[in-house]
C-alpha cells in the first residue's frame, strides 16, 4: 500500500506536465485527433506534443516526426496507434525516457492467442525501460481538477469527487454527464484495460490517498490479484468508503468480460463474500454504483435506521414509506413534543403521521426550513428522507402575473431559489443527521439543482433513494467490522460460508 500520492506509478500519468500524443492529426475523423481535441476542449495547460510522421502541425499545436525529437522528455505518452507498432513507439519512448504511458490500442490480449503474444512484447519492452502504463485497450485518464481529459467525449461539469476505476473506458468518458445532471463529478477516473502494467488494484492504491477522491467507485470484470484487492481494500475502507460493480458472476458477464479485456471472473459468492470482509459495497446497477456513491461521500454516519419521510403529497409519500420498509428501516411515532411544534407552522389538512404530510403549507419557506428544522429535533428519528416538489413553477406565475420585465424576473427567481436553498442547507450543515431526497420532477428544477450542486443527495424515486440509505447504514456497520486478521494466509469469507483462497479468484 502507498504512503505517497507521488510515489504511485499513477502519479505522473493522472498529474502530466507534458504529454507526447501518438495518432492525433488533422483529420478529425480518426480517434486520436478527437482525443486530443477534448484535451483542449478542457483547457489543459501543459505542454502537447504530437508524435506524426509528416504533419508539421497538429491541431494548432508544433508536430514532431520523432519522439526522439522532442524538447524534452514527457511525463506522459498517449498511445493511439495500430496495434502492430505500438510496442516500437513503447520503445521509443523508453530511449527518449518517458517512464509513463497510456495505451489506447487495443488488439491485444482481448483478442486472442495471436494478440496475446503481442502484449506479452509489449510487456517486456515497457518492464525493460522501467515504464508503468494504463492498457492496452482502455481510454486512459480524466483527471477535472487539472483540466485534464484526453477520453473521446469532452467533459462537462465542474471537478467532483467521485473517483472511478474501471475495466470498460466507456464508463469514463461516456459518464460525464451523468454524474453532472446527478449532482457529481469526478474526482479522478481511471480506465485500465487489459491491465497488463498497471491494474485496478493500483489504481484503489492511488485513488486511496487522492486528496479529491471522497468515495471510490470500481466497475469490474474481473480480479487477477485477489489477495492484494482485498489487502488494499481493507486498508482504504476504514477512512474511504469503496463501491464496487461486478459483472462477471452471470455466464454471460463472464463471457463478455473475457472478449472485452481478457478479464478472468469468479462466481458471485466468493466476490460477495470478498466484498464484505473487506468492507466493499456491491452495487447491482450503473445507477446504484453512483447513487451510493453519492450517499456515501456525502452524507454523515447514521446512528440507526429510523427514519422521519417529510412529504407535501400523500402518494409520494406512500411510496417512500414502502420503499423505506423495504429497505429494513424503521418508520418511528413522532414524539408529542414534534407535535406540538409541528402544529404552529403546518396547516389543519396536514398529517402529523410519519410520513409527515404537509398537504399545502402556508408558505413555501416552511417546507424547506422551518418543517425540516422541527423534524431533524427529533430524537426518534436517526434520519430525514424529503419528497422536492420544487416551487418554481408557482414562483414563476406569480412574476410572470406581476408586469416585470424579464430580468427581473431572472433576478428576483434566482433571488427567491438561493433564499430557500441556503435555508434548507444549512439544516443540513447544524444537524448531524442524513438528509436524503427525492423528486419525480426533474432534477434540473432550480432549487433541486442548487441543493444537489451543494452535495445534498436528491434521487428519481424513493426506492433508489432508499437503497442508498440502505448502502449507507451497511457500510458504516461493515466498516466497524472490517479486521486486519489473516488465518494462516487465508481470508475467511463467512457469508460465503466457506474459506477461499484470494488466488481462486
Amino acid at each position: 500500500m502507498i504512503t505517497s500520492i507521488n510515489s504511485s506509478p499513477l502519479y505522473k500519468i493522472v498529474n502530466p506536465q507534458s504529454i507526447a500524443f501518438f495518432g492525433a492529426s488533422n483529420n478529425f475523423s480518426r480517434m486520436g485527433s478527437i482525443m486530443l481535441s477534448s484535451v483542449q476542449a478542457l483547457g489543459y495547460e501543459g505542454a502537447i506534443y504530437p508524435i506524426h510522421p509528416s504533419e508539421k502541425t497538429v491541431r494548432g499545436y508544433k508536430a514532431f516526426k520523432s519522439v526522439m525529437d522532442l524538447p524534452e522528455p514527457a511525463d506522459l505518452a498517449v498511445m493511439v496507434l495500430p496495434t502492430d507498432i505500438v510496442t516500437d513507439a513503447m520503445r521509443q519512448c523508453g530511449e527518449r525516457g518517458i517512464k509513463h504511458a497510456i495505451v489506447v490500442s487495443g488488439g491485444f490480449k482481448e483478442s486472442g492467442s495471436a494478440g496475446a503474444e503481442l502484449q506479452k512484447e509489449l510487456e517486456a519492452v515497457a518492464d525493460n525501460y522501467g515504464i508503468r502504463f494504463l492498457g492496452p485497450n482502455c481510454l486512459g485518464v480524466a483527471n477535472p481538477h487539472l483540466k485534464l481529459n484526453p477520453t473521446p467525449i469532452p467533459a462537462e461539469g465542474p471537478p467532483g469527487f467521485v473517483g472511478l476505476a474501471s475495466q470498460s473506458g466507456s464508463f469514463i468518458t461516456q459518464m460525464f454527464n451523468y454524474l453532472y445532471r446527478h449532482g457529481m463529478g469526478f474526482s479522478t477516473a481511471l480506465s485500465v484495460g487489459n491491465e497488463a502494467n498497471i491494474d485496478i488494484v493500483d489504481c484503489m492504491e492511488y485513488l486511496g490517498v487522492c486528496p479529491h477522491t471522497r468515495v471510490i467507485s470500481l466497475y469490474i470484470e474481473g480480479i487477477n490479484r485477489g489477495r492484494e484487492f482485498i489487502e488494499t481494500a481493507k486498508a482504504i475502507t476504514p477512512h474511504k468508503p469503496i463501491v464496487a460493480l461486478y459483472v462477471g458472476g452471470s455466464e454471460a458477464g463472464k463471457k463478455a468480460g473475457m472478449s472485452h479485456t481478457g478479464s478472468m471472473a469468479g462466481p458471485d459468492e466468493v466476490y460477495d463474500g470478498m466484498f464484505r470482509q473487506c468492507g466493499v459495497m456491491r452495487a447491482k446497477t450503473l445507477s446504484e454504483l453512483f447513487d451510493f456513491s453519492f450517499a456515501l461521500a456525502s452524507l454523515p454516519k447514521p446512528s440507526g435506521k429510523r427514519v422521519i419521510i417529510q412529504t407535501n403529497s400523500g402518494g409520494p409519500g406512500a411510496a417512500a414509506a414502502d420503499s423505506i420498509g423495504r429497505a429494513g428501516f424503521e418508520l418511528p411515532i413522532l414524539s408529542q413534543s414534534t407535535i406540538e411544534k409541528l402544529r404552529k407552522v403546518i396547516p389543519r389538512t396536514a398529517s402529523t403521521d410519519n410520513p409527515v404530510d404537509m398537504t399545502f403549507s402556508k408558505s413555501p419557506m416552511d417546507d424547506f426550513y422551518e418543517i425540516p428544522n422541527i423534524l431533524l429535533q427529533e430524537e426518534n428519528a436517526d434520519m430525514l428522507l424529503i419528497y422536492f416538489i420544487s416551487p418554481a413553477v408557482f414562483f414563476e406565475r406569480v412574476l410572470a402575473d406581476s408586469g416585470l420585465s424579464a430580468d427581473r424576473m431572472a433576478e428576483e427567481s434566482k433571488k427567491f431559489y438561493d433564499t430557500h436553498a441556503h435555508a434548507f442547507f444549512s439544516l443540513v450543515q447544524k444537524y448531524k443527521k442524513p438528509v436524503i431526497g427525492y423528486t419525480y420532477r426533474s432534477l434540473q428544477e432550480p432549487i433541486v439543482r442548487d441543493l444537489l450542486d451543494r452535495g445534498v443527495p436528491i434521487y428519481k424515486d424513493p426506492e433508489r433513494a432508499a437503497r442508498a440509505m440502505a448502502a449507507l447504514v451497511e457500510y458504516h456497520t461493515i466498516k466497524d467490522k472490517v479486521s486486519e486478521k489473516r488465518i494462516s494466509g487465508r481470508i475467511i469469507f463467512e457469508e460465503a460460508g466457506s474459506e477461499k483462497r484470494a488466488s481462486a479468484l
